[in-house]
């Protein structure tokens, strides 16, 4: 009996040292991003992937300050990528991230847009004031920074209080930039970047500048403590991921 005892040990020990090991779960990390950054950052979502096998991303676009609003709420964030500074500022201020990871690692612009097939004729921002342009479209200036650039540029040659009526907000600058590929507004202030995105369905009457840049920056969610979030947000600033955002026209901040 004692001998059987001891045998079954031994087996039993045997199988425990050379059974297969247990597969690594992966860890995954959620990403709250500006709208603007939906096409860019499906695609540095892959290339982050395929570089750092065992770590998935899951990507939360809307507009930055809807984001904001999302973590105050207590909706599950690792990593916070803002199309401004102002949006970042106010997440930090009230403690929803980790101060020390902010970093700026995209740059973009401002442009007025008019559906491809428009007849006005547009070629600055005081044609805007014309009589046959009714309907212009901007995001939300509290909670879009689009809308919050576009306002500003406005208000730089004196248009922003003249224009008023004339103003049609979206919840994000993809659903101005829906508006103005649709043909629903006579113009549009959307991101340099949405403008490529959207290809023939929308023409760019000119740049609109603004005194404040367009810098994106991202941080931590405080109180993150997933390595793997660190990782995706150092990535962001990697020669490979600066390569894939550049190719959807973003710049280096």
């Amino acid at each position: 009996m004692r001998t059987s005892r001891l045998a079954l040990g031994i087996l039993a020990l045997t199988a425990l040292l050379f059974a297969p090991a247990a597969p690594v779960l992966a860890e995954e990390v959620i990403v709250s991003a500006a709208a603007s950054l939906t096409n860019a950052f499906d695609a540095v979502k892959k290339g982050f992937e395929a570089a750092h096998p065992g770590f998935t991303v899951a990507c939360n676009y809307a507009a930055s300050g809807a984001l904001l609003r999302q973590m105050e709420s207590g909706a599950p964030a690792d990593v916070f990528a803002s199309a401004d500074q102002k949006t970042m500022d106010e997440a930090a201020a009230k403690g929803l991230i980790i101060p020390a990871s902010r970093r700026d690692f995209a740059r973009n612009g401002l442009v007025l847009v008019v559906p491809a097939d428009s007849s006005l004729g547009l070629r600055d921002l005081a044609d805007l004031a014309r009589a046959g342009v009714e309907r212009i479209s901007l995001g939300n200036p509290e909670i879009v920074p689009a809308g919050r650039y576009a306002k500003e540029s406005l208000a730089a040659v004196g248009l922003w209080e003249a224009l008023k009526t004339k103003y049609i907000y979206g919840n994000n600058v993809r659903q101005v930039l829906d508006y103005v590929a649709r043909g629903e507004v006579d113009a549009a202030f959307i991101f340099a970047t949405d403008a490529r995105t959207a290809g023939a369905k929308v023409r760019v009457v000119c740049e609109a500048a603004t005194r404040t840049p367009a810098l994106y920056p991202v941080a931590l969610v405080a109180p993150c403590k997933k390595p793997a979030a660190k990782v995706f947000a150092d990535y962001l600033l990697s020669a490979e991921a600066q390569r894939i955002l550049g190719a959807f026209g973003f710049k280096k901040p």
